[in-house]
């Protein structure tokens, strides 16, 4: 009996381990960046040109545009094709087969999307510092606002893609006659049950299950707080400690593919992020997502709503009225002067 039992806690242990290293895997804490910085790994700055100029981690370089935007085409929000991602990479010196960290403020979405978008490429050694400058200047660590540069490589920059990070439109439509994928809806509940409508159809993907991304962090309701009382307080933006985050997801199957979605694919990019750290096996994230899917009029919807066209009309309408009338007012008072 003893040696079962032994044989039990050592198991359960080597487990716990194995989880608390998946964990800090991909996402990392200033110490760990401060490591890797040491062991020479690119530091990727994500937020715009003018924040970067006002001070950044010493090293980390940027590329002054929206990351977010940049990488996928304006109309569907879809990547843009493997070889124009590829050659901007190249462009900026950025080396996929090299560690790389990416940061940007903290929880920032832009952060993950670009870690999604590295290991798409093939990248192997892609961290995301969630706590961001943020964090790093909370800390007491030293600022920048000295641009780094790096030299533009020639393509093939010596990495496989890897297409099976993703998931398209047409396999998330065949996964909904298969019962081993789970599909993660991560927008706001209001998303979900298409009371707030972002495409021209509203509602969910069939069988998904809603875990707002903002269920990562330890206040998700740190952003309206903020907005509400005018205040710039992001400690609520920490990501949950472990064993919360395995309660979290604890209803998911970690051996089951699962693919993630929000509107437009940089949410998923976080949750499907914290899952490979929980050790979850398989998870893909649906760049597409709800602007891909709820544009559509041939899939399945559950909770659907509709678009109203009119009332945007109607609003635009008022805006313009008003701006009219705005105008006629200014008027009014320079022809008084």
């Amino acid at each position: 009996m003893k040696r079962i039992l032994c044989s039990l806690f050592v198991a359960t242990l080597l487990m716990a381990l194995l989880i608390g290293l998946a964990h800090a895997g991909r996402i990392v804490h200033t110490e760990e960046v401060e490591k890797a910085i040491v062991r020479g790994a690119i530091l990727w700055d994500v937020r715009e040109g003018q924040a970067y100029a006002k001070g950044h981690i010493p090293g980390a370089v940027n590329v002054a545009k929206k990351i977010c935007v940049h990488l996928r085409t304006h109309r569907t929000w879809d990547y843009l094709p493997m070889e124009q991602i590829i050659q901007c990479l190249a462009n900026w010196g950025i080396d996929p087969t090299k560690e790389i960290v990416v940061y940007g403020d903290k929880a920032s979405v832009c952060t993950y999307f670009v870690l999604v978008t590295l290991e798409f490429v093939g990248a192997e050694n892609v961290k995301a510092y969630h706590g961001g400058i943020d964090d790093w200047v909370s800390a007491g660590r030293p600022l920048s606002s000295d641009p780094a540069l790096l030299v533009p490589i020639t393509p093939p920059l010596g990495v496989r893609p890897k297409p099976e990070v993703l998931v398209s439109t047409e396999e998330v439509i065949r996964s909904l006659k298969r019962n081993d994928v789970q599909i993660l809806d991560v927008r706001t509940q209001k998303e979900y049950l298409g009371e707030d409508i972002r495409a021209f159809r509203g509602g969910h993907i069939p069988g998904a299950v809603n875990i707002p991304y903002e269920m990562n962090w330890v206040d998700p309701e740190v952003l309206m707080k903020m907005e509400r009382e005018k205040t710039i307080a992001k400690e609520g933006l920490t990501l949950k400690p472990l064993d919360q985050l395995k309660r979290l997801y604890s209803k998911l199957d970690p051996q089951k593919e699962i693919f993630v979605y929000c509107q437009s694919s940089p949410r998923a990019c976080v949750t499907a992020t914290v899952l490979k750290d929980l050790g979850f096996r398989s998870v893909r994230v649906y760049d597409s997502s709800w602007f891909g899917y709820g544009n559509r009029f041939d899939v399945p919807i559950e909770h659907e709503s509709f678009f109203d066209v009119f009332a945007l009309i109607r609003k635009l309408k008022e805006m313009e009225q008003r701006i009219n009338a705005l105008e006629m007012q200014m008027g009014r008072v320079k022809e008084r002067k």
